[in-house]
């Protein structure tokens, strides 16, 4: 059998994993459209306005978490904010590469934007060390010295969140957005508390220690996802 056939042997069967279990469909599409159905039918009655129901779902389709995406605050303003500064083509600031990675950063440059992230930048590295504190904060202090507004998105970093809000608090950064969900056992709780407290900047966060890049991604593309509907 040549290389050509073996291939067209190996791709040409997907219906049979040769397991006791078959997946409901593998299309893509329709993967997303059974997961939301299934998000809709278990996460119950809600409140939440079309838009915001589509971070919500997408918050827990990447978390596969209700409880998570129940403790999620939207600020009234997140989502207006956040599709004028996409639309607007502002930068998008990320606390670390994963989140990179994740996001839909081609709807960012068509409209004129793009996604950042300073934390593995070699002066930010040095700076650390040499204050002896986190690259996370020294990443934030550089990105409100190079970007104007634009969306923060902050889903592992907490000293990266609350350094980003001591800088809006002394008017050194001005974002549009923030979006902050960091994870974990260490001041991740608290600095998002600190976050649904701030009034100077709208915002999108959970409550508790659950989090991550993952749906702080999530968000974030639930974001520009809208604003390229209002194309």
């Amino acid at each position: 059998m040549t290389n050509e056939q073996q291939e067209k042997e190996l791709f040409i069967n997907t219906d049979n994993f040769n397991t006791d279990f078959t997946p409901l469909t593998v299309e893509p599409n329709r993967i997303y459209e059974y997961s939301f159905e299934t998000i809709l039918e278990e996460y119950g009655p809600h409140d939440y306005s079309e838009d915001e129901w589509s971070i919500i779902r997408r918050i827990v389709h990447a978390s596969a978490d209700f409880e998570l995406g129940k403790s999620v605050i939207i600020h009234p303003d997140a989502i207006r904010a956040g599709i004028e500064s996409i639309r607007a083509g502002r930068p998008v600031i990320a606390d670390v590469q994963m989140i990179q990675s994740g996001s839909g950063r081609k709807r960012f440059q068509k409209h004129g934007g793009d996604l950042y992230c300073h934390i593995a930048d070699e002066d930010v590295s040095k700076m650390a060390k040499e204050h002896n504190t986190t690259r996370a904060i020294i990443s934030m202090q550089k990105a409100a010295r190079l970007h104007e507004g634009g969306i923060y998105a902050i889903g592992n970093a907490p000293t990266a969140l609350l350094e980003l809000i001591r800088l809006i608090r002394e008017g050194i950064a001005k974002p549009d957005l923030i979006i902050g969900m960091p994870v974990g056992f260490v001041s991740a709780a608290e600095s998002k508390e600190e976050l649904s407290k701030v009034t100077e900047v709208p915002f999108i966060t959970n409550l508790g220690r659950k989090g991550g890049s993952t749906v702080t991604v999530a968000a974030l593309n639930a974001i520009s996802i809208l604003a390229d509907r209002q194309d």
